[in-house]
């Protein structure tokens, strides 16, 4: 025990700035990417992976085995290989949520078009609200900034107005269109029975979201993979639920449908009166009308 505590003491003897650093570096990059697999499936083969590798290592460790010992030394490097394959998706959907930081920021539909997106808008929460009350399934795609060609090119074109009535003939049960999503897109119903990526995280299996059915699971799936707006109206409770970024808002009604969305298009805007700098607050000057005056 004296030596152990020797070992710490003469580490931290050692510790400079730049260990600092690369220690916090290290740190930072290790706590990313738990967050990008946290509520995912592979955080149970990650908790395996973890678990293999403290075994391993206690066997070579502590017990004489040489022919063991050579075994997972050169098997190492293809264990590493082959984590980037297994962890894929989690890598790939990370990359795409780094790829799109700020472009919602970016997209800010223009005056112009900001009366017919409100009408857009209005007649997609209206006809969600009688689809709700007749128990009618539906799943609505709005696309933002990123393109949804290649989802489109699963379905049928249509390129039709956007209208209650529009939405309801589509998501009657039993017809050609029904079963899929419609794509929403420039304020026209692009495609319908589209075919959506179903969702790989482990939110939907968890409490009482585990009662979801696939189109939920296409709709938090969509939000995932794309930076699109999902609506999905349950076919077995009538409940409304908005996808967005890969977390879900449920029991919707029609007005709050309408304020969300919206919501999402035109953010309100934020005005700081200080900014922080490194964890010091520095106050902002305000400009002042009545001194100008």
């Amino acid at each position: 025990m004296p030596n152990f505590f020797n070992e710490i003491l003469f580490i931290f003897q050692r510790l400079n700035w730049l260990s600092v650093l690369d220690l916090a570096l290290v740190s930072a990059i290790l706590f990313g990417l738990l967050l990008l697999l946290r509520d995912t499936q592979a955080t149970v083969l990650l908790r395996g992976v973890i678990f293999l590798v403290i075994l391993l290592s206690l066997l070579t460790s502590f017990v004489d085995l040489p022919a063991f010992s050579w075994l997972i030394k050169t098997s190492l490097p293809a264990l590493l290989l082959a984590i980037p394959v297994i962890f894929a998706p989690e890598i790939r959907r990370g990359l795409e949520r780094i790829g799109r930081a700020g472009s919602s920021a970016m997209f800010r539909p223009s005056s112009s078009s900001l009366e017919q997106l409100q009408v857009t808008l209005r007649s997609l929460a209206t006809a969600c609200a009688r689809l709700s009350a007749r128990r009618h399934g539906a799943l609505i795609v709005l696309q933002r900034q990123e393109s949804l060609k290649e989802y489109i090119s699963t379905g049928v074109l249509l390129d039709a107005i956007v209208s209650p009535e529009m939405f309801l003939q589509i998501f009657y049960p039993n017809t050609p269109l029904h079963d899929g999503a419609v794509i929403v897109s420039d304020n026209r119903i692009v495609a319908a029975s589209c075919v959506m990526p179903l969702s790989a995280s482990g939110v939907l299996n968890r409490g009482p979201e585990r009662q979801m059915g696939l189109r939920h699971r296409a709709a938090l799936g969509t939000s995932e993979a794309t930076d699109g707006i999902v609506v999905v109206v349950s076919e077995e409770t009538g409940s409304i639920s908005v996808a967005q970024g890969g977390r879900m808002i449920r029991g919707l009604d029609s007005d709050r449908l309408e304020n969300l969305l919206m919501a999402f298009y035109r953010p309100a805007p934020i005005i700081r009166d200080s900014i922080n700098l490194f964890g010091w607050k520095i106050k902002l000057p305000q400009h002042n009308k009545a001194e100008d005056e």
